[in-house]
């Protein structure tokens, strides 16, 4: 059976974290501050994200932007203090929601596989590197449900994902994804979901699971029991 192999260190992967959403479950702290800027124990989530991604060998990020996205450009600015290159691809005056977002950053990841990173989760990954094998188009890091996704997201079995079944899990916002994912799509506004479910349903998508610490960060109670 195929499975992605986990090679040593991280080097090789680009990187986009997802920053452009309007954060409306988070207001009114996301009403002057964009999610990724929003701070657990006196510093930003997407500093987090940087230093790990920059920890694992990854040279090159980037960025999405729309929601005070000039905010996160002043913040992480060429992303030298990392000693890594981060570009950036604003969407407008209106987010182009995460399959969109992606889509538009095609031309600054390139053609090969890359590291996909929500910006406003909270995770304790050490990105290890990862290779898609055969015709896989993802690879999704799940973990534990949490109390507000109790029913989970996908089924990982043999290091496989399927959409239906028993003991699902939820996928972390933390992926490894290959750009023929795209293919077809248009420079619109759409989500990610689709694409993943009909690339599971294909058996075109593997994973793995995370049990170390991992928060989605999507409200305030959230972000404060996280600080704590």
């Amino acid at each position: 059976m195929r499975a992605s192999r986990h090679a040593r260190g991280g080097q090789g992967l680009k990187a986009m974290i997802l920053a452009a959403g309007r954060g409306e479950r988070m207001r009114p702290l996301t009403d002057s501050v964009p999610k990724p800027l929003l701070q657990v124990n006196g510093k930003h989530l997407i500093e987090y994200h940087l230093e790990a991604l920059a920890g694992a060998g990854v040279s090159e990020v980037v960025i999405n932007l729309c929601w005070l996205g000039e905010q996160i450009m002043d913040f992480v600015g060429d992303g030298a203090r990392w000693g890594m290159r981060v570009q950036y691809s604003p969407e407008g005056p209106q987010a182009l929601e995460t399959g969109g977002g992606i889509f538009r950053a095609l031309e600054l990841l390139g053609d090969k596989p890359f590291w996909l990173v929500n910006g406003d989760i909270y995770c304790e990954y050490g990105f290890p590197a990862i290779e898609l094998e055969g015709d896989d188009l993802a690879h999704l890091l799940l973990v534990a449900n949490p109390p507000h996704n109790a029913d989970g997201d996908f089924v990982l079995s043999d290091g496989r994902l399927h959409a239906h079944g028993n003991s699902r899990l939820t996928y972390s916002g933390i992926a490894v994804l290959h750009p023929e994912l795209f293919q077809g799509c248009s420079d619109l506004r759409f989500p990610l979901a689709p694409l993943l479910v009909s690339a599971i349903q294909a058996a075109r998508v593997a994973g793995s699971e995370f049990t170390g610490i991992w928060t989605d960060v999507g409200t305030p109670q959230r972000l404060e029991e996280l600080s704590r």
